[in-house]
């Protein structure tokens, strides 16, 4: 039996994971699979609750169970806690490290029937299917941080940029193994012209390259692959990056797809998974069921597909989420004239029913 642990977190987070739970159940009764669902607190909430973003309670229940989705963390209420007890800070963060969560996957899919939903003319980005491989453990985020008064009365701060060999051989080694099942293209991003760690990614990919002479590697500095992406985002297979550049880059590529709203991730590496929409807490729309469910969904769909091998289940979500955009069913984000717009809770409903179908 999966045991899937929930972590609705902050915001919307409430909203959206029980329509991702929605899919798995209904993928569960198609194929006679029975998931066992727990929830814990995280974020914001569980701040308010406990005293700290990621309470030990989580930390375990995030330990013993074989997958975790979460919703999103995080929102103004908390931007004046000290730093460590913020929720991207104090709870995100660390869970990723302690995990041992080093690659996130975020496949940049546009579905057919969003394609006047881009911003990009449908020329352009008909037919873009890329996946972003960031590193997730290293560099600046996790690097040693501080600020200081120098001599005379400036305040300086300081974040540290730090990449290891091993740790850019094993996000490079598992772009190419994705490359291998898609079009046998990466595109490794960097800044090797300005930074030396960026240097040593590249010679460390460029070595990794070499045994898998099957796949075509390409590099690109940053600033050229975010003017690319919008250029002609076609071009790209897997873009493979470290943590900073990664993080940019996909927020990027979401709204490519018609809505940040739409881009689910995964975040893999050690024994148990952690799968999430990109998007954030949206306070703003939080509790008023405008919110898009659809890349949380997504997130199932890829839950079961990396981490319990239910490649049928995984393909059951997205085909029922394609039916459902066919139909011109939209979420206030993806809303075009001549479509329906309907509630968070009604489009979870729409693509459960399209999975029992």
């Amino acid at each position: 039996m999966p045991d899937v642990l929930l972590l609705p977190g902050d915001g919307i987070g409430a909203e959206i994971v029980p329509e991702a739970v929605k899919a798995l159940k209904a993928v569960g009764k198609r194929y006679q699979i029975r998931f066992r669902f727990r929830e814990a607190l995280i974020g914001g909430a569980a701040y308010d609750a406990c005293g700290h973003p990621l309470p030990e309670e989580t930390l375990r229940l995030c330990e013993e169970s074989d997958a975790i989705l979460l919703g999103a963390i995080g929102g103004p209420k908390w931007d004046n806690l000290p730093v460590e007890l913020r929720p991207e800070m104090g709870a995100l963060l660390p869970l990723r490290k302690k995990l041992g969560l080093y690659a996130n996957i975020r496949p940049a899919l546009l579905f057919p029937a969003l394609i006047e939903a881009s911003p990009l003319k449908p020329e352009i980005v008909s037919g873009m299917d890329l996946v972003v491989v960031r590193e997730l453990t290293g560099g600046l985020y996790f690097g040693t941080k501080k600020r200081e008064f120098v001599d005379n009365g400036d305040e300086q701060a300081i974040d540290t940029l730090v990449y290891r060999t091993g740790e850019i051989e094993r996000i490079g080694r598992l772009a190419f193994q994705m490359a291998r099942k898609r079009r046998k293209k990466v595109t490794s991003v960097d800044k090797a012209n300005v930074l030396e760690s960026s240097r040593l990614w590249r010679d460390v990919i460029t070595g990794l390259g070499r045994e898998y002479p099957d796949v075509q590697l390409e590099h690109m500095y940053v600033d050229n692959c975010s003017m690319q992406l919008v250029r002609r985002p076609t071009q790209f297979d897997v873009i493979v990056t470290e943590n900073t550049f990664g993080d940019i880059l996909t927020d990027e590529a979401s709204i490519l797809t018609g809505s940040i709203g739409m881009l689910a991730s995964a975040s893999i590496g050690g024994k148990v998974a952690l799968y999430e929409p990109a998007h954030g807490s949206a306070p703003d729309i939080a509790g008023q069921q405008k919110a898009n469910p659809l890349a949380t969904i997504l997130s199932a769909a890829l839950m079961l597909r990396l981490s319990f091998g239910m490649e049928e289940g995984a393909q059951a979500i997205e085909a029922a989420v394609r039916q459902v955009l066919d139909e011109g069913y939209r979420t206030a984000d993806i809303m075009q004239p001549g479509k329906r717009q309907v509630t968070t809770a009604a489009m979870g409903d729409l693509v459960a029913d399209r999975i029992l179908a």
